[in-house]
């Protein structure tokens, strides 16, 4: 009896034994499987596409909370994403505070719209200069010389110009921001380059859809939004006078045309004002943000290897949806870049690609 007892017993253990650890390999599996991450919205319907079309293929689920470029870089920092998304890249002293090395992954290229309400004005020319000083404050009408000298057929209003802007930080802005304080020395040093600044005049609207909706519901307005936004809602979009003295209408052509350009290694560069022949002028990439080196806060190198792959698919096979969202796809030497910088990830200093 006692035999049986002790024969049960050990039975008992060894089948809750396997179980457990059953349930723990499955757990394990499950959570390498589920990837977190936060950031920019401009690209967000894209990598909502993105992440459904590979999570079908792969059973990868992602999860990304679109919460702006700024709020991405902050929970990468805090290590409560496994990736941040950032429409600007992370500046020398963002890099700094971080608790480790980050690198970027260029995934698309995005474009910032000149949009305007000018009734019966469907195209409109702008230089760098005349921009610059509309939204300095310092060309104040519709029909003022500097505009009416570079739209000689335009039936330009002599209406007071009402200048529209985001009030809430943003990569956009960052872009919008960086492309003028390049081509103007008064807004460099007035106002300069960033997510969020004291913008000298205009009124404030909270994302694409604040600034897109105020210009639409003001006449003789003027705003900046993203390209996508721009297309999807109809607006009529300013060409831009871009460094080689060209007026570029802003197109997916002209956006991918803007990073036919050298790159850094670490493609953290600005392509706003490019060199490019017909580059659209206000350009910019989007970054995913992750750190170097994958082995920290109890992260399995499961998980390390499956975020990797599904980067790597993303600057490849998923560029596929970039252009029917209206975003331009990576041009070859980006995806070139963006290998290299996926190969230098490691986990416990092992290359996981």
């Amino acid at each position: 009896m006692r035999n049986l007892i002790l024969v049960i017993t050990i039975f008992t253990l060894l089948i809750s034994s396997i179980v457990f650890n059953g349930c723990g390999k499955g757990d394990k599996d499950k959570s390498a499987k589920e990837i977190l991450g936060a950031g920019a919205t401009f690209p967000y319907p894209l990598y909502s596409k993105m992440f459904d079309a590979y999570g079908k293929e792969k059973g990868v689920k992602v999860n990304y909370q679109s919460v702006g470029s700024g709020a991405g870089i902050q929970q990468l920092t805090s290590k409560t994403v496994d990736f941040g998304a950032s429409d600007a890249f992370m500046s020398d002293e963002e890099m700094s505070k971080a608790p480790a090395k980050v690198v970027h992954i260029p995934i698309c290229l995005g474009a910032v719209t000149v949009v305007y309400n000018l009734e019966g004005i469907t195209t409109l020319k702008l230089s760098p200069d005349v921009l610059s000083d509309i939204f300095l404050g310092k060309i104040k009408k519709w029909d003022d010389e500097k505009i009416k000298s570079i739209n000689p057929d335009a039936k330009l209003p002599g209406k007071e110009i009402n200048v529209v802007h985001r009030s809430d930080g943003s990569g956009t802005s960052f872009i919008f921001t960086d492309y003028l304080s390049k081509v103007n020395e008064g807004w460099k040093s007035s106002v300069g380059t960033g997510k969020s600044v004291n913008w000298p005049v205009g009124l404030g609207a909270k994302g694409n859809e604040g600034v897109g909706g105020l210009v639409k519901q003001t006449p003789a307005s003027i705003g900046y939004v993203e390209l996508i936004y721009a297309l999807q809602n109809n607006m009529p979009m300013a060409s831009l006078k871009n460094k080689k003295g060209n007026f570029i209408a802003p197109t997916l052509k002209s956006t991918n045309a803007a990073a036919n350009v050298s790159l850094p290694e670490d493609t953290r560069v600005s392509l706003t004002n490019s060199d490019a022949d017909e580059g659209y002028p206000i350009v910019s990439f989007t970054w995913i943000l992750l750190y170097q080196e994958q082995k920290y806060e109890n992260k399995s190198e499961e998980k390390a290897r499956e975020l990797l792959k599904l980067l790597s698919w993303m600057a490849h096979e998923g560029q596929q949806y970039a252009e029917p969202l209206s975003y331009a796809i990576l041009s070859t030497e980006a995806v070139k870049k963006a290998d290299a910088i996926l190969k230098s990830v490691t986990y416990a200093g092992k290359p996981l690609l």
